[in-house]
C-alpha cells in the first residue's frame, strides 16, 4: 500500500470515529496525532502531514463537498449514505477540487478500492459513480 492510500486510510479513520463519537474530526485528529504514553505507545503511528491535510481540508470545506455529493449522489442524501461510504466520498471529493498533486483517476481508483475493502457490495458502483460525475467536472469545480 502505498504512502498515500495508507493516510487516506488514517484520514478516513478520523472522518470516520468522529462521525461515530458524534465529535468534530479537528478533536479526533489532534488525539490521534498525541503519541500515546501507554501501552498503546509502540502500536502508535503518526498520521503523517498528507493525513492530517485531508482531515483539515475536509472540514474546511465541508459545505462545498457535502453540497456535490449531494447533487451527483441519485437517490441519497449525504445523511442517509452508509457511514464508511460518506468518510471515503468526502475525502475524495475533496482531493479532487482542492489537491492538484493527484490525478482524479487516482483518486476514483483509491476510493473505489477503499470501498470494495471496508463497505457493502455495492458500494464500489456508487462510490465510483458519484466521484466520476464530480471527476467529470472538476476542472469547471477548480474554476469556481
Amino acid at each position: 500500500m502505498s504512502a498515500r492510500s495508507k493516510s487516506r486510510k488514517r484520514a478516513l479513520d478520523v472522518l470516520f470515529a468522529a462521525e461515530a463519537r458524534g465529535v468534530d474530526p479537528l478533536v479526533v485528529l489532534s488525539e490521534r496525532m498525541e503519541e500515546p504514553t501507554g501501552p498503546d505507545r509502540h502500536s502508535w503511528t503518526p498520521i503523517g502531514d498528507y493525513a492530517e491535510g485531508l482531515v483539515r481540508g475536509f472540514v474546511e470545506h465541508q459545505d462545498r463537498v457535502d453540497t456535490l455529493l449531494a447533487e451527483h449522489s441519485r437517490g441519497w442524501t449525504v445523511d442517509r449514505m452508509p457511514a464508511v461510504d460518506r468518510a471515503i466520498l468526502r475525502i475524495a471529493v475533496y482531493e479532487l477540487l482542492y489537491s492538484t498533486e493527484v490525478p482524479p483517476a487516482v483518486v476514483v481508483n483509491e476510493a473505489v478500492d477503499s470501498a470494495k475493502i471496508l463497505s457493502t457490495d455495492d458500494s464500489p458502483r456508487f462510490v465510483n459513480g458519484v466521484l466520476g460525475q464530480i471527476a467529470v467536472i472538476t476542472p469547471q469545480l477548480r474554476g469556481a
